[in-house]
């Protein structure tokens, strides 16, 4: 039987789409044949400075699939590696990251290093604030009506906020809390 993955791919190409997507843990045969088979034709390097931190990013790909295993659609094979250095109290921490990606098409590094850095962003915007800032990863809850529930009112909040034309969610949350003021500015009330 086909992994998860491999359906999922099978069904987009299926439906005429693309794919662009990570390799994980739970693709370790088809990871582990990328690493050792990658063969890099085009490059595109980034770098960007801000929030106390300089971030370079290599983005390579090959469209070179000898020895990688079949998988539903796959053209291309992209790299990045990332370089970050945060500055802190005159301390520089360093860390190094390498991640794979796969695509059902064919693109330069460049348009693939901003498709995956849009990824990222939606990540940051969405995922990171849920999980970090409304603590939705440490909540206990595990009934899927509850469950359901917390998620959309979470969702409300962070539209609410960024409705009103807060930028910060953590800022945000916290004026909500102090009292009926901010709330009642928030749902347009008197």
């Amino acid at each position: 039987m086909p992994s998860a993955p491999k359906k999922t791919a099978q069904t987009i190409i299926e439906r005429e789409n693309d794919y662009l997507g990570a390799l994980k843990g739970n693709q370790s045969g088809l990871l582990a044949a990328v690493k050792t088979h990658f063969q890099p034709e085009q490059h595109d390097f980034q770098r960007s400075k801000g929030h106390g931190r300089i971030e370079k990013r290599t983005v390579s790909l090959t469209h070179q699939l000898d020895g990688i295993p079949a998988f539903p659609g796959l053209q291309t094979l992209i790299r990045v590696e990332s370089e970050r250095q945060v500055h802190r109290a005159n301390i520089i921490a360093v860390s190094i990251e390498t991640r794979y990606y796969i695509a059902s098409f064919q693109d330069t590094a460049q348009a693939f290093a901003a498709r995956i850095r849009g990824y990222w962003g939606v990540e940051n915007k969405v995922h990171y604030v849920r999980d970090v800032t409304q603590g939705e990863d440490a909540s206990r809850l595990r009934t899927p009506p509850l469950i359901q529930s917390w998620a959309l009112g979470r969702n409300f909040a962070l539209n609410l906020y960024r409705n009103h034309g807060l930028q910060n969610m953590a800022q945000a949350q916290r004026l909500s809390g102090f009292g009926l003021t901010t709330l009642k500015q928030l749902f347009r009330m008197k």
